[in-house]
Formats: structure tokens, C-alpha cells, sequence
């Protein structure tokens, strides 16, 4: 998270610098609050939750330990949590614009993770069986970023190739 925020306030600086985009500052630490505490009964934040967990903590907000139910199976849980994992969302003035988290990196990790039936990822797994430093990671989505930067209503007014039920291919 603190890497993220790093790469996310020099992407801010940049913007403002290059284009004088009205974009905040990002704090030199962005609060953060746990999924279990945002008040949401569900595996996942809804934007409407994303927009009201930012009007109550700020512009700028991490949000943690998604519940295991929602995350990839890949995704580390939470040491003495298992309901929860190492994962987070960046939500930035009401809306996730970077998905991260903490990876399994044992291969006995990930057949537990799997019930056993591993056939299916065999070649993605055979890295792990020989070992793999601990990692994790973040992505960005590049269209949320700048929708929110330049306050577009809707997303598709910043995706290259914006597809919806009536159109399929660019």
C-alpha cells in the first residue's frame, strides 16, 4: 500500500503539473479502514458504498481485508482471520481505481486453496512447486483513474474502446 501511494501521488503530480487538473494532493498517509468495518453486509463494495465510504474518510481511501469470499483464491487471508484476506482497493473521490494484494506463494497453499483439483492450473503451478519468494501486487485501471480525474459521468467517456450490450467490438 505504501508503494501504490507513492506511484499514485506521482502520477497526481504529474497531472496537475502537465495538464493544472484540479487533482488532490494524496496525503502523505491515506487513511484506511477494514472491509468489516465499513458497514457493508455483502462479499463486495458497491459503488454507492465506495461513494459514501469517501464522502465520510476523505478523497483519498484504502480499504482492507476483503472478505475471502470475494478475492481470487490465489489471495493470501488475513493470519488469524481466515474469513478475511491481504488485499486492498484504493478508492479515490468515490470510486476503486487500484485492486492489490498479498499472493499465496506455497504450493501446498494453493492446493489447499483448490480442494485438491488442481489439474486445471498444472502449469501455472509448476513454478511453486520449486519455490517462489513471497509477493503481491496492485493494478490500476487507467479509465477510472482518469474519469475521476477529469469528472466524467461515466467511464465509458474515457475507454478507448467502450463496450455495452449493443456494442461488442470496437
Amino acid at each position: 500500500m505504501a508503494f501504490v501511494r507513492e506511484a499514485v501521488a506521482r502520477m497526481a503530480e504529474s497531472v496537475r503539473e502537465r495538464t493544472g487538473a484540479a487533482v488532490p494532493k494524496v496525503p502523505a498517509e491515506i487513511p484506511w479502514v477494514h472491509f468489516e468495518d465499513t458497514g457493508v453486509d455483502d462479499v463486495d463494495l458497491a459503488p454507492a458504498d465506495e461513494r459514501r465510504l469517501c464522502e465520510e474518510h476523505g478523497e483519498w481511501l484504502f480499504v482492507t481485508g476483503f472478505p475471502a469470499a470475494k478475492r481470487p483464491f490465489y489471495t493470501h487471508l488475513e493470519p488469524g482471520r481466515p474469513e478475511y484476506t491481504n488485499s486492498f482497493d484504493l478508492l479515490f473521490r468515490g470510486m476503486e481505481i487500484v485492486t492489490g494484494g498479498q499472493r499465496l506463494h506455497r504450493y501446498d497453499d494453493y492446493v489447499a486453496a483448490l480442494g485438491g483439483d488442481i489439474e486445471p492450473y498444472e502449469g501455472y503451478l509448476q513454478a511453486f512447486r520449486y519455490g517462489m519468494p513471497p509477493h503481491g501486487g496492485f493494478a490500476l485501471g487507467l479509465e477510472r483513474w482518469t474519469a475521476r480525474i477529469v469528472g466524467a459521468k461515466n467511464i465509458r467517456e474515457t475507454t478507448l474502446f467502450p463496450r455495452d450490450r449493443s456494442r461488442l467490438s470496437p
